[in-house]
């Protein structure tokens, strides 16, 4: 069944790529279907794919391979939940050393653009901390950090 809504995300040509990539990495990820263009378009040729249905950590999308026209921003981004260090660790390492590019603050770009916020529940958890000196701790932590560290973050909690 035809999820009611799907996210689109443009590609330049690599949305099967990108979607094995994502299925390959993230848990309950899967690609779904690869459709061919049935006729020539001003971006390819028949039997060329046009568009890839998978899904990212359980979200239903489709890759559109539409060209170089349109760049994907940092207004758009997926924010995986992590568990634990070795998570963080396995999911922020296989974005960047798939060519993607390090950022701040737990955020990274795949090598497609997507950015990609790989966020510890230990990090959300700090930051919405009733506590506000420990939640100011762990926010000034993050705010020094590319990938994660929990063990900071816990640290910063403690004071």
């Amino acid at each position: 069944m035809t999820p009611k809504n799907t996210l689109c995300l443009w590609y330049d040509g690599a949305a099967l790529e990108a979607a094995e990539f994502y299925a390959r990495t993230f848990p309950d990820s899967a690609v779904r279907a690869v459709h061919r263009a049935p006729a020539d378009y001003p971006m390819g040729k028949a039997g060329d794919v046009l568009t890839v249905e998978f899904t990212v950590a359980g979200i239903p999308c489709i890759g559109l391979n539409g060209g170089p026209m349109f760049k994907h921003t940092e207004a758009f981004s997926f924010q995986i939940a992590t568990d634990d260090q070795a998570e963080t660790d396995r999911l922020w390492d296989a974005i960047i050393g798939n060519g993607g590019q390090a950022s701040a603050c737990g955020w990274c770009k795949d090598k497609w653009g997507l950015s990609w916020q790989i966020t510890p529940r230990v990090l959300t958890a700090a930051i919405a901390n009733p506590d506000q000196a420990a939640s100011r701790r762990a926010f000034e932590a993050m705010m020094q950090m590319g990938k994660i560290d929990i063990a900071a973050i816990e640290a910063a909690l403690r004071g």
